[in-house]
């Protein structure tokens, strides 16, 4: 697929991104608001699910929101290995961006920060 397609529900404020969207995927909780659609045989998003939308795309007085992935915790070390390695590919890396956030010398939680190809979903 060249460009993702994009259908927003506006009565349950979710946006839909789809990659692949006859492909068989598996739902990677990301967090409470995001939820990451993969093919585990070929190790590639298919698509990516926003819930509470209007919430992920508020900006704040300093920059865009992001949201730590706390859903990663809950994978296994392989899955999990695999999902970062898909996240920081193309196409789901230019919707959904990488960050970290590092409280401590020892401890880093990732972070993510929706938005779409022109800089804001």
């Amino acid at each position: 697929m060249d460009k993702p397609n994009f259908n927003y529900d506006k009565k349950s404020d979710t946006l839909y991104v789809s990659f692949e969207p006859q492909m068989e995927a598996t739902g990677i909780e990301l967090n409470d608001h995001i939820l990451l659609r993969i093919n585990k045989a070929e190790r590639k998003a298919v698509g990516v699910t926003f819930f509470e939308y209007s919430i992920l795309a508020q900006q704040t007085d300093i920059g865009p929101r992001s949201f730590p992935l706390t859903g990663l915790c809950n994978l296994s070390d392989a899955l999990k290995e695999m999902v970062m390695d898909i996240l920081q590919r193309s196409p789901i890396k230019e919707i959904l961006p990488l960050s970290a956030y590092t409280p401590s010398a020892i401890e880093t939680i990732p972070t993510a920060s929706p938005r779409s190809r022109n800089g804001a979903l």
